[in-house]
């Protein structure tokens, strides 16, 4: 990254690293005097005050890591992950919606459709993906694309990161609860193996119609729950202010829903964010959908479905 963004919690590293980048360009200089001592001591402190942030991070300020504007979206992981990799558009019935794009592709030599929530990493690119907040016919693409691949015996893998399906009066023209409820149903009537990924927010029914799946994993710092804070300290508490009581509440993090059994798994991080080090967050997360996928191997489709649905049931019993 050219220029990195840091969180207001981050403020005592950015300190440490902008004093960091100018001993360094001190030290480029011709003729200058030795400093990389001092480089090398500056480089601790700031490593240590990262960890020491990181190993703390309360709720909310995962949440924030989560909304990190450089943090690794879908189309950084498909272009990591997937090879041969063929978008298909449109749900034959409205039009094309880019907030979840999908196809089919290589999954380490493996055919598999691949699907996810886009937010875009420019003005640009936000704008034409809506931010990750997927009308109906998005809903309706990922449904015809899954029953696709289900057809064609071909696993499912899923990347969620969306704070929600998008609001908007005309969505709730087309339908937007159906489209939702028709997607998650496409998901639990998979007869091949359905793995999900939240790699940011997973928000609302917006991130549960393509993360019912028979395994569901988690980024360490991304979020999944019902609503957003923000949303649910307006419920509460008529005051926004009070997101950061919310998202504790709500037990939104990684590590919360894997000990309430709401997910299957959590994916590290490099201290400080996937942001940090892209390519390990893509890496990390491909070995861990690969090791998901190689326990539906030999399988047969009822047994897989079977699985999946008493997954979900199970759930409602525990809590």
């Amino acid at each position: 990254m050219a220029t990195r963004s840091y969180l207001d919690f981050e403020k005592p590293v950015a300190e440490l690293e902008a004093k960091l980048e100018e001993l360094r360009a001190l030290g480029e200089r011709d003729g200058a005097v030795s400093i990389s001592e001092d480089i090398s001591r500056l480089e601790g402190k700031a490593a240590a005050a990262l960890s020491e942030i990181y190993a703390n991070l309360t709720p909310w300020q995962k949440t924030q890591v989560a909304r990190h504007p450089q943090r690794p979206h879908f189309v950084d992981y498909c272009a990591g992950l997937i090879q041969d990799f063929t978008p298909l558009a449109g749900d034959r019935a409205f039009g094309e919606d880019e907030a979840i794009v999908g196809g089919f592709g290589r999954f380490k030599g493996r055919p598999v459709l691949v699907l996810g929530q886009e937010k875009g990493a420019t003005t640009e690119a936000r704008l034409r993906h809506n931010f990750g907040m997927a009308r109906p016919e998005g809903y309706r693409k990922a449904v015809r694309l899954m029953e696709t691949a289900d057809r064609f015996g071909l696993p499912v893998i899923a990347f969620v990161d969306t704070a929600g399906a998008f609001p908007g009066i005309e969505a709730e023209e087309r339908g937007q609860a159906e489209a939702i409820a028709r997607s998650t149903q496409a998901c639990l009537a998979l007869g091949v193996p359905n793995v999900a990924i939240v790699i940011g927010e997973g928000g609302s029914g917006g991130a549960i119609a393509l993360a019912t799946a028979n395994h569901v994993l988690m980024l360490e710092h991304a979020i999944y729950g019902v609503i957003s804070p923000e949303g649910a300290a307006s419920i509460l508490w008529r005051d926004q202010g009070r997101a950061h009581d919310a998202a504790t509440a709500m037990k939104i993090t990684a590590q919360d829903l894997l000990r309430l059994g709401i997910i299957d798994g959590i994916v590290p991080e490099a201290t400080g964010g996937a942001h940090r080090d892209r390519n390990a967050a893509i890496a990390d997360a491909g070995a861990a959908i690969a090791t998901a996928l190689s326990a539906f191997d030999g399988q047969s489709a009822d047994t897989i479905r079977d699985q999946r649905a008493q997954k979900f049931l199970e759930i409602g019993r525990k809590l």
